[in-house]
Parts: C-alpha cells; sequence; structure tokens
C-alpha cells in the first residue's frame, strides 16, 4: 500500500483550496450574476451569504475529511456511517459532470489569449464567439485544457497540485489587482463602480425572491462546496490546523477576488458603454472584448485578462480531477498518472456534446447548479449537522486551542440557517429545472 500523500506546508493547502475556489465561478460567472441581480445590491446579499452560509459550509466539508482522512467516498464510512457514502459520491460525480463541460470554457479562454494578440474578436465580438465556442475547434481545445488538467494532477498532490496553485494563486491576485487599477483610469468608471458598490434597497424588495437565492447558489458554487472538493483537499492536512481560521481565510481571499473581477469588468464595460444588464453568460467573451475593442492597448489588456482567467479555470479544475483521483487512488491503490490519464479520457468524451454545441453546456451547468450542488451540500450539511454533530464538534476545536470557542455556535448555524438556506436553493433550483419554458429536463438532442 503507497503511503497517502499529505500537503507538505499548511500555506500548500490554503493556496490549493484558494484556487479550487478562485476559477471561472469567480471571474466568469460571479459578474454576470451581479449584472442580472441587481448589480451592488446582488453583491451585498452575496457577501452575506459567504459569511452565513458559505464559511459554516466550509467548516463542515473539512470536518468530514480531516476527521476521516481520507477520500471523499470512503470518509462516511470510516466515521462511521457507510450508508451515507451516497453523499461523497454525489459530490464526486458533480466535480467529474461539471469539469467535463467546464473544461470546454476552459478551452474557449485558451483561444481568447490569442485572439487578443491577434486582435481576432476586434470586429464582431459577438459573432466571433459564436464561432469558436461550438465545433471542431471547441473540442481540440477542451482536450488540450484537459490534458494541462491531467499533467498537473498526475504529478501528485505536492509536486503538482501545491506547486502549480502556489505560483497560480499570487499571480491571478497580483495580475488582477493591476487591471483593477488600470480599470479605475477609464472615462465613465464611477458608472461602473456606482453600479457595482452602491446598493439599491428597493430593488432587493422588488426582487428578493430571485436575488437571494441566485446569490446564495454563486456562494456555494464560487467556494467549491458540492464538489467534495474540501473533503479531499482536508483530508491531507494535519490535526493541528485551525479549521475556522482556514476556512474564513479561504472565503475571505475567495470573496476579494470576486470583487476584484467586479472592479475590472465593470469599469471596462461602462468605459465603452455596454449595458452590464444585457452582458448574460457571454459578458467575458462578448462584453468585455467588445469594450477592449475601443481601447488603447486593448490587445494587451485582453491577453492579461484571459491569461488571468486561464490560471484561475486551471486552479479549480485541478480540484474538481483531484476529487476522483484521491478516490481510485485511494480505493484501489491505482497508479495516479494512470488514474488521471483514463480519467481525462472519459471526460473528454462526456464533454464532446459541450463542446460541439453550447445548448448541451447550458443544460449540463442547469442539472449541475440547481439540482447536483445544492442536493449535495445539503447532504453534508445534514450528516455533519445533525449525524455526527459531537464528532464535528470535537474536530472544529483541533488546532483551535486559546482562542474563542466558537464550535456550538457553528454547529447550531449548520442545523439551522445553513441547512434551510441550502434546502430553500434546491427546491427553487428544481422548480426551475421543472419549469417547461427552460426545458433543462429534456436533454437538446
Amino acid at each position: 500500500m503507497v503511503e497517502r500523500e499529505t500537503w507538505a506546508t499548511r500555506i500548500g493547502f490554503l493556496l490549493a483550496s484558494i484556487g479550487s475556489a478562485v476559477g471561472l465561478g469567480n471571474i466568469w460567472r460571479f459578474p454576470f450574476q451581479t449584472a442580472e441581480n441587481g448589480g451592488a445590491t446582488f453583491l451585498v446579499v452575496y457577501l452575506v451569504a459567504v459569511v452565513v452560509i458559505g464559511i459554516p459550509a466550509v467548516l463542515a466539508e473539512f470536518v468530514v475529511g480531516r476527521r476521516a482522512n481520507i477520500n471523499a467516498i470512503t470518509a462516511f464510512e470510516r466515521l462511521g456511517r457507510p450508508n451515507w457514502r451516497v453523499a461523497g459520491a454525489l459530490g464526486v460525480f458533480t466535480g467529474f459532470w461539471v469539469l467535463s463541460y467546464y473544461s470546454v470554457i476552459g478551452g474557449w479562454v485558451l483561444r481568447y489569449i490569442g485572439a487578443s494578440a491577434t486582435g481576432g474578436y476586434v470586429d464582431d465580438p459577438a459573432a466571433y464567439f459564436g464561432t469558436v465556442s461550438a465545433g471542431p475547434e471547441a473540442v481540440v481545445l477542451h482536450a488540450v485544457f484537459l490534458a494541462l488538467t491531467v499533467g498537473i494532477v498526475a504529478l501528485g498532490v505536492e509536486d503538482g497540485i501545491e506547486l502549480a496553485t502556489k505560483f497560480m494563486v499570487p499571480s491571478v491576485v497580483v495580475l488582477m489587482m493591476g487591471l483593477a487599477v488600470f480599470g479605475a483610469t477609464l472615462p465613465n468608471a464611477g458608472e461602473g463602480f456606482a453600479y457595482f458598490l452602491a446598493p439599491d434597497v428597493e430593488v432587493l424588495v422588488a426582487n428578493f425572491g430571485s436575488i437571494v437565492p441566485a446569490a446564495v447558489g454563486q456562494a456555494l458554487f464560487s467556494l467549491s462546496l458540492g464538489f467534495s472538493v474540501m473533503i479531499t483537499y482536508a483530508s491531507y492536512i494535519g490535526e493541528d490546523d485551525n479549521l475556522v481560521v482556514d476556512g474564513a481565510t479561504i472565503a475571505a481571499f475567495n470573496t476579494f477576488v470576486g470583487v476584484l473581477a467586479g472592479l475590472i469588468v465593470f469599469p471596462l464595460l461602462f468605459a465603452e458603454g455596454v449595458s452590464p444588464d444585457t452582458a448574460g453568460p457571454g459578458a467575458i467573451f462578448i462584453s468585455v472584448p467588445t469594450a477592449l475593442g475601443e481601447l488603447p492597448f486593448g490587445g494587451v489588456v485582453g491577453v492579461v485578462f484571459f491569461s488571468i482567467v486561464l490560471i484561475a479555470s486551471l486552479s479549480s479544475s485541478i480540484s474538481l480531477l483531484e476529487v476522483v483521483v484521491s478516490y481510485l487512488v485511494d480505493t484501489y491503490d491505482a497508479s495516479r498518472p494512470v488514474v488521471a490519464s483514463g480519467l481525462g479520457l472519459v471526460l473528454f468524451v462526456l464533454g464532446v456534446p459541450s463542446a460541439w454545441d453550447t445548448d448541451w453546456l447550458s443544460w449540463f451547468d442547469a442539472i449541475a447548479v440547481n439540482l447536483f450542488l445544492p442536493l449535495t451540500v445539503f447532504l453534508v450539511v445534514f450528516f455533519v449537522g445533525w449525524i455526527v454533530a459531537r464528532d464535528a464538534v470535537d474536530e472544529v476545536r483541533q488546532g483551535a486551542e486559546g482562542l474563542p470557542d466558537l464550535s456550538t455556535l457553528w454547529l447550531w448555524s449548520v442545523r439551522t440557517v445553513v441547512l434551510l438556506a441550502v434546502l430553500g436553493t434546491l427546491v427553487l433550483g428544481v422548480l426551475e429545472l421543472a419549469t417547461p419554458t427552460d426545458a433543462y429536463i429534456v436533454p437538446p438532442f
């Protein structure tokens, strides 16, 4: 039996976890979710959701992972509840499902780095996106992005994931801060900041039923909750780490990057009169390139911007693949490079429909975000709050000596506020899937 890998350093664990959270969820999904749900009003609700729901839920996944010290599926069995393996298995499956189309979007990012350098999208960004987002070229770039992900994970926890994220996360933050400063110098940047940072209570009251679930869902997605990532990563850490401090640190950095993304995207849009309300999911692939095309040195800014998106998306994709690799290596004592390569081939095949037709990508994403993800989080939160509560409190207290004991407060927040919020998100997600006009239940044959 090969000795199980661990993180070489605590900072390595933190950066890997931050890297998992800081991905397309923040740089691609967060700006358009903000635009579609009231701008700064959504931002405020999202920040509340991260503190009240996100951090306690991260701790719940940490507890399972470190307490069991094994992969996300076997963890529930080692904690004495083998019937709850389904919660871990669903999380592993969800991560695998998401990575199949996430890598397609990663392929788009690769294409846009080149297009920024050559000015390929300047004449008609919308038409350009329609041309490169689906078809043979998208399939090839989907494969390239997956190959990069597989290569990093195959190297192992310390030599692959930890080493890569030690470079990726600081690079993303530094480059994004530079672009945010540049954005502040653009004409009409003040309007972009006002849209993003000045909340309107009336907007919240009028759209409460849509803004709150969207903010909670974004908090879960952006913190990599529901993919069993945090369970897996926490299984590699020692008992002397303070889980509360680690969870809060990851959430804070993740939120900081999301806010940075808004401070970049919205000044860019307002600088060139592009309405954020119509940006939609194509915000960084259509609306941002539209703005960049009108800027001096827009090509250079585009290369930097999409390089940031690439690094961030890779740091998340390796975590999604690691969840499945960890289970197979732990369970079957298999070779990590062989397992990672084999899974890469399966993911490539599963992702071909999304690369060939964006309607398939939308269908995969809708099923994941509205059903799989909140259901997994609900099961894990219920398990920690009501099934292994005593063990969970003991685990949170490990490594927290000398600091205020927040374990009881955390437990009851998990049992009540977090559980109900996630349940509400799940119900609303299922209702959205069942809406005939969305046509999500029936695959787009």
